[in-house]
């Protein structure tokens, strides 16, 4: 699946955090293009609609895609962060001067309050005498205004990237 451009993989990220936790390194696969799984499943806009669980990790892959092409463009890399107590971060965007951003993925409304708290407890336990703060936090959503919390959070949807 990866010669034929399907699938990829997206690698672990490695911080240094503050906790001795163990971080997982093994690599998460996401479809280059989600649209080759909807019609592979024979997936129409009602089938997903009932089905929000698979839209949605196909919205994830869709959204993981574009920070890959918008991080390529600023020679960056996007990688995912989970560690051995199941703590995770859908995205996380390095570039080479050392500057990163996390960025969790999340498709309705519903989920950005938790998304963003997990954001902020994952960039507290960053040990930033070995490396840099996050640049920003963002939860990356289908919601359709962008704007920021008093956390610091910035909610984005998915179609002002370009921007």
């Amino acid at each position: 699946m990866k010669k034929l451009y399907i699938v990829e993989d997206l690698p672990a990220w490695s911080p240094h955090l503050r906790s001795k936790r163990a971080i997982r390194t093994t690599a998460k696969r996401h479809f280059i293009d989600p649209s080759i799984a909807t019609a592979a499943l024979r997936a129409d806009s009602v089938k997903l609609l009932n089905d929000f669980k698979t839209f949605g990790f196909l919205f994830e892959s869709m959204c993981i895609r574009d920070l890959r092409v918008y991080a390529d463009s600023l020679d960056g890399s996007v990688y995912h962060y989970r560690d051995q107590l199941d703590f995770e971060v859908d995205a996380i965007i390095q570039l080479k001067d050392e500057r990163w951003a996390a960025v969790e993925i999340k498709m309705g409304a519903g989920g950005i309050e938790k998304a963003a708290d997990n954001l902020i407890g994952f960039s507290n336990n960053i040990n930033t005498e070995k490396m840099p703060a996050p640049s920003f936090l963002m939860v990356l959503t289908a919601t359709e205004h962008a704007f920021q919390l008093k956390n610091g959070v910035w909610i984005v949807p998915i179609g002002c990237l370009r921007d």
